[in-house]
């Protein structure tokens, strides 16, 4: 399998940890957004099966305050979501030279997704692909995300985390915990983005998400301009790549065919 080539990119005043898998530049590449705590590590060997099965370049990137990126302060601004769409991924897609792609986003990144592609319209985003998405805050997400709080601070939660991190490990976890659980953000909605994307979309979820229901998905189907595929997967969680790579594989396979 071909190995992911690592290092970093300036953009938007930040250092990024990015890492790249190679494939046919005649393609899109894809771009891999990682979700609320995730990183280049936490991708595992998706994005290489992911071009193995493709054949197109792969570029994964951790954000600022994630990985081995550059920090950030604390508390996250509460619409930190739209910043990252707005301010640091048209910024890495000029450092990275990436003037095809198409999005493929997990949890908090699907979000960040949804929003460059409604509020941009750049001509270089042929397509997303936005796995277990959020569009709006939902009681089961902070529920969750209060048992994730507990298992920080009682648990070897942090100390697993620390390995992808590092020195980020409290600027991730703060910066996302924090976020999510602030009463202001309970107002947090980004469907006004949606009748605005006009690319093609393909949604993967897991019936046994814990962290959100289909709410999501369908107001993505309902509110987006262009053509929606949706792929929900039984027996799987949060986290559809890693849970049930082969199938995700499958879906944006044939996706990508359509495009």
């Amino acid at each position: 399998m071909t190995q992911a080539t690592a290092g970093t990119l300036a953009a938007a005043g930040f250092a990024l940890e990015v890492a790249r898998v190679p494939g046919n530049r005649a393609g899109p590449t894809l771009v891999l957004l990682h979700e609320g705590l995730g990183s280049v590590a936490q991708w595992r060997g998706f994005p290489a099966a992911l071009a193995a099965r493709t054949g197109l370049p792969v570029l994964t990137y951790s954000r600022p305050g994630y990985g081995r990126s550059s920090s950030v302060p604390l508390p996250r601004p509460l619409d930190f979501h739209t910043r990252d769409a707005l301010e640091v991924l048209p910024r890495l897609l000029d450092a990275a030279e990436i003037d095809d792609c198409v999005l493929v986003g997990h949890s908090d990144g699907a979000s960040i997704a949804l929003i460059y592609a409604g509020a941009t319209g750049d001509p270089r985003v042929r397509g997303l692909v936005v796995m277990a998405p959020h569009v709006l805050t939902e009681a089961k997400t902070v529920a969750n995300i209060e048992r994730a709080r507990e298992a920080y601070a009682t648990t070897d939660l942090r100390a697993r985390l620390a390995r992808y991190h590092g020195d980020n490990v409290d600027c991730a976890f703060r910066g996302w915990c924090d976020t999510w659980l602030a009463e202001g953000f309970r107002a947090w909605n980004i469907e006004h983005w949606l009748a605005d994307i006009r690319v093609p979309v393909l949604t993967v979820r897991g019936k046994d998400d814990a962290y959100n229901t289909p709410v999501h998905v369908e107001s993505i189907n309902a509110r987006v301009s262009g053509p929606v595929t949706r792929v929900d997967l039984d027996a799987c969680g949060h986290a559809p790549h890693l849970e049930q790579e082969g199938r995700v594989l499958d879906a944006i396979e044939r996706f990508l065919q359509t495009l």
